[in-house]
C-alpha cells in the first residue's frame, strides 16, 4: 500500500449565524485520518473564518479525511458547530489519480445523517500521485478485504489457515504454522459460503510464482521454487540482478552492476534507498576528502614555521648570524665566526644614517628588528628619523598581507599554547547521535577552560587512537551536523549565498540558547586547537566574533536587494522628501513587533540608514548571538582575535583549499574581453605566479569566500543561480579593479602593460576590506 504526506491547506469556512451569539463564534478545524489529528489556529468571533494553514497529516490513497469545525470556548469545553468527510479515493478517481492543488468545498453538518446542514468548508487538497495500476490492483484487494469483513453467517478464518501448496513451507503466514492440502485448492468453508471471485490482476505474477485464491476468497502467491506462500505480491528483480542457489541449496542473489551479492531478495524500493544512501555517503566522503585539503601555510611554509617558531618579516639572518633573547626579553644578535653580540640587526646595518642622533634621542629596535627612535626630551616615541625626516619603515622591507597574516597567525597558536593546560580530555561519541554526544558532553564541563586541554576523541568500536585525525574528523562531522540549516538554529544568508547565519526563527527550539552556548563553545575548541570546521558563516558574522561594528556596507553579501533599496532612499528621495522609518519584524504568528519607538518619525539620513541597516543584521537574533559568545569567551576570549579582520578569520576557522589553475582558467568567462586579449593574458601570468595564498586572497576579493564548492570553480553560486568566475572590462587604465562579490565578477580595466596590471590588482587585494571599493 502507498503512504503519502499530504498537505491539507483550510482556506476558508462560511457558518450559518446564531442570533442568540452576538460576538460569533471562534472557530478552528481538527482533521482526522487514520488515528492522526491535526488542528488548524482559531479565528476569533467570525462566522466567515479564512485560515490559509497548512497541515501535513500521512495517508493511503483509501483513506478517509474527517473535518470537524469547533467552536472554541475559553470557560468550557469546546462546542461542535459542524463535520464534513472526505474520501481520498473519490478525489484520485475524478483528477486523474494526481491530487496537486484541489480545492473541495465539503457541506458541514451537525450530524452524522447529514440532515442538517449549518456551513460550507472550503480546502486544498495537495501532495498525492499515484500509478493507476497500482491502484486498481489495491482497490482490488481492498475491496475483497472490506468485502469479507462484512461477510456474516459463517466463521471466516484468520491468515494463518490459510492453505498452502503441495508440500510447500507456509512461512509468511502471521503464525507460523505449517499446513498441507492433498488437494492443492481451497475447499469451500463449512459455513457454506461461496468464495468471492478474486479481480483480475493487472499484472501476472513473476515467473515461478503462482497466484491462488483461499476458500475465503483472499489472494495469496505461491513460490514453487522456494517452497513458500505469501500474502504480498511478488515483484520481479531490479534490472542487473540474478537469482542463484550454492551448492548448499541456499537461494541468493548477485548484483552483476555492483558486483555484490546478498540473502536478501532485493527490490526496487531496496535497490532505491541503497542507491540514495551509497549517493549521500559519496558526496560526504568527497566533502571530507576536500576537508582534509585544507591548510592555512603552505607545506613550505610550515617546515619553516616548525624550524623557526617566530617568523621574522625581514628575512633570514646572514650566514653565521644567529638572533636571541635575553632575560628581560631584549632582542640581541650573535656573530658565531666573530663570538660578538650586537643589539642591532645586522640586516638593517648600512640602510641607516651614519650622522648621530640629536641630543636626548635613542634608537631602539621591535622584538621584529624594525629601529625606532624615542625622545626622551618629550617622552614620545615615532619611526621617523630626526636626522632625515624619513619613517624607518620606508627603508626597511616591507611587510606584506601574506606576511603580516602568517605572523597574525603564528602569534595567536603562541598565546593558544600559553593557555593550554596539561594533560588531556576524553570525549567519546557514536557516529548515530553524534550531535546528542557532543553536545552533553562539551555542556558536562563546568569549568569550560578544560576544553582548552589536548582532546582525546573516541568513536566506541572503532580501534583507533587519536593523535589529531580522529580529531580532525570529529571537527568535521560535528560541523556538518551542527551548522545544518535543517535544524534552524542557523540559515543560509541568501537564496543562492550559502554562508551561514543565526535564524531568527531558532526560538521555535526551547532550548535553543543551550544549543547556541554549545555551538559557540565548539567553534572556539576548533580556532583554539587549530581545527578546521565544515562550512563557514556569512562575513558580518565574523565581524561579530572580532568585536567589530557592522556598517551599511556589510548587508551587500546578505541582502543585495534590501542594500540597494537602502542606498538608492540614501542618495536620491532625503534631499526631496520628508520620510520616516518604522521599521518592524514579523515574529512567529504573525505578530509585527515595533522595533524602535519612534515619535514623529525620524527622517531619512546617513545615520537612520545606518541605524536601519544595523536593526536588518541584528533582528531577532539578539540573544542567540549573546548566548553564542557566552559559550566562546568561556574557552577563547575575544580579545585574543583582535588583530585578525573578518576574511583572515575565515581563513583560520575554515582554511583554504589548493586552487587548480586549470580548472579555474577552464570554468571562467569573459566580457568584452577575449580569451587572446593581452589582459587577460597577463591576468593568467599574474595568477601563475602567485603562491596559493593569494590566490585564496584573490579568491576571496573576488567571490567573497576562501572556500569552494566540491565541484570546483565549476559550481560557484552567485546570487541568481550558478555563476561562474566573470572578468569584465570596466573603466579605465588609472582605475583600481573592482570586485562583485554577488555575481563572482571582477571589473578589470585594461591596463597597458603587466607591470601596471600587478601593481593596481596587488593594491586592490591587499589594501581592501569590506565592500563597495569605487
Amino acid at each position: 500500500m502507498c503512504i503519502f504526506a499530504s498537505l491539507t491547506d483550510m482556506i476558508s469556512a462560511k457558518l450559518k449565524e446564531n442570533k442568540k451569539n452576538w460576538f460569533g463564534p471562534s472557530p478552528y478545524v481538527e482533521v482526522t485520518v487514520d488515528g492522526q489529528s491535526k488542528k488548524t489556529e482559531k479565528c476569533n468571533n467570525t462566522h466567515s473564518p479564512k485560515w490559509k494553514q497548512p497541515l501535513t497529516v500521512i495517508v493511503t490513497p483509501f483513506s478517509k479525511l474527517t473535518f470537524r469545525v469547533w467552536s472554541h470556548q475559553t470557560l468550557k469545553s469546546d462546542v461542535l458547530l459542524g463535520m464534513a468527510a472526505l474520501d481520498v479515493s473519490d478525489t484520485l478517481k475524478s483528477n486523474d489519480m494526481k491530487i496537486s492543488e484541489v480545492v473541495q468545498t465539503l457541506q458541514l453538518c451537525a450530524d452524522r445523517d447529514q440532515s442538517d446542514v449549518v456551513g460550507d468548508l472550503s480546502v486544498c487538497l495537495d501532495g498525492m500521485t499515484v500509478d493507476p495500476e497500482m491502484f486498481a490492483m489495491a482497490e482490488a484487494d481492498h475491496h475483497s478485504e472490506s468485502h469479507h469483513e462484512q461477510c456474516s453467517g459463517g466463521i471466516l478464518r484468520s491468515r494463518d489457515s490459510s492453505p498452502a501448496v503441495d508440500g510447500v513451507e507456509h512461512r509468511s503466514s502471521p503464525s507460523g504454522r505449517r499446513a498441507t492440502n492433498s488437494t492443492g485448492s481451497p475447499s469451500v468453508s463449512s459455513g457454506g459460503l461461496r468464495p468471492v471471485r478474486p479481480p483480475r490482476p493487472s499484472r501476472p505474477p513473476p515467473p515461478t510464482w503462482e497466484q491462488r485464491v483461499d476458500q475465503n476468497g483472499r489472494l495469496y502467491f505461491v513460490d514453487h521454487v522456494e517452497k513458500r506462500t505469501t500474502w504480498e505480491r511478488p515483484e520481479p528483480l531490479p534490472p542487473g540482478w540474478e537469482r542463484r542457489v550454492d551448492q548448499m541449496g541456499r537461494v541468493y542473489f548477485v548484483d552483476h552492476i555492483t558486483r555484490t551479492t546478498t540473502w536478501q531478495r532485493p527490490t526496487m524500493e531496496t535497490v532505491r534507498n541503497y542507491e540514495q544512501w551509497q549517493h549521500q555517503r559519496s558526496q560526504l566522503q568527497g566533502a571530507m576528502q576536500q576537508f582534509n585539503q585544507r591548510f592555512i601555510f603552505g607545506l613550505q611554509d610550515q617546515v619553516s614555521v616548525a624550524q623557526n617558531k617566530e617568523f621574522d618579516p625581514l628575512g633570514p639572518l646572514p650566514h653565521g648570524w644567529e638572533k636571541r633573547t635575553d632575560t628581560n626579553g631584549r632582542v640581541y644578535f650573535v656573530h658565531h665566526p666573530t663570538r660578538a653580540t650586537q643589539w642591532e640587526d645586522p640586516r638593517t646595518q648600512g640602510l641607516l644614517n651614519d650622522k648621530p642622533l640629536p641630543e636626548g634621542w635613542e634608537m631602539r629596535f621591535t622584538v621584529d628588528g624594525i629601529p625606532y627612535f624615542v625622545d626622551h626630551n618629550r617622552r614620545t616615541t615615532t619611526y621617523i628619523d630626526p636626522r632625515t625626516g624619513k619613517s624607518s619603515l620606508e627603508n626597511g622591507p616591507q611587510i606584506t598581507y601574506v606576511r603580516d597574516f602568517k605572523a597574525k597567525a603564528q602569534y595567536f597558536r603562541f598565546w593558544c599554547q600559553q593557555l593550554s593546560m596539561p594533560q588531556h580530555i576524553k570525549i567519546t561519541v557514536t557516529r548515530k547521535t553524534l550531535f546528542e554526544d557532543s553536545f552533553q558532553q562539551i555542556m558536562s564541563f563546568n569549568n569550560a577552560q578544560d576544553l582548552r586541554r589536548r582532546l582525546w576523541i573516541i568513536f566506541p568500536g572503532e580501534e583507533g587512537l587519536d593523535y589529531g585525525g580522529v580529531a580532525r574528523e570529529w571537527f568535521f562531522l560535528l560541523s556538518h551536523e551542527v551548522l545544518n540549516p535543517m535544524y534552524c538554529l542557523f540559515e543560509y544568508a541568501g537564496k543562492d549565498n550559502y554562508c551561514l547565519q543565526i535564524n531568527p526563527a531558532s526560538s521555535i527550539n526551547p532550548d535553543h540558547l543551550k544549543y547556541f552556548k554549545f555551538i559557540g563553545r565548539f567553534i572556539a575548541m576548533a580556532l583554539f586547537h587549530g581545527k578546521f570546521i565544515d562550512t563557514g558563516f556569512s562575513l558580518p558574522f565574523y565581524k561579530r566574533i572580532l568585536n567589530k561594528p557592522l556598517g551599511l556596507k556589510d548587508l551587500e553579501s546578505i541582502d543585495p536587494e534590501f542594500y540597494n533599496s537602502l542606498m538608492w532612499i540614501k542618495f536620491n528621495m532625503f534631499l526631496k522628501f520628508k520620510l520616516s522609518f518604522h521599521p518592524n519584524r514579523t515574529h512567529k504568528s504573525n505578530v509585527s513587533v515595533d522595533l524602535v519607538s519612534f515619535i514623529g518619525g525620524v527622517f531619512v539620513c546617513l545615520s537612520p540608514c545606518r541605524l536601519v541597516a544595523e536593526w536588518r543584521l541584528s533582528r531577532g537574533v539578539e540573544e542567540q548571538t549573546q548566548a553564542f559568545f557566552e559559550g566562546f569567551n568561556e574557552v577563547l576570549p575575544q580579545q585574543y582575535l583582535q588583530y585578525f579582520d573578518a576574511k583572515e578569520l575565515e581563513v583560520m576557522l575554515c582554511g583554504m583549499q589548493e586552487i587548480d589553475l586549470a580548472d579555474w582558467q577552464r570554468n571562467t568567462i569573459y566580457r568584452h574581453y577575449a580569451r587572446s586579449s593581452k589582459q587577460i593574458m597577463w591576468f593568467w601570468q599574474f595568477i601563475k605566479e602567485m603562491d596559493n595564498e593569494k590566490r585564496m586572497r584573490l579568491l576571496q576579493f573576488v567571490t567573497g569566500t576562501c572556500r569552494l564548492p566540491v565541484g570546483g570553480f565549476a559550481d560557484l553560486m552567485g546570487s541568481n543561480g550558478p555563476q561562474k568566475f566573470c572578468i569584465e572590462k570596466v573603466g579605465k587604465e588609472n582605475w583600481l579593479p573592482r570586485s562583485h562579490t554577488c555575481f563572482n565578477r571582477l571589473d578589470l580595466p585594461p591596463y597597458k602593460s603587466y607591470e601596471q596590471l600587478k601593481e593596481k590588482l596587488m593594491f586592490a587585494i591587499e589594501e581592501t576590506e569590506g565592500f563597495g571599493q569605487e
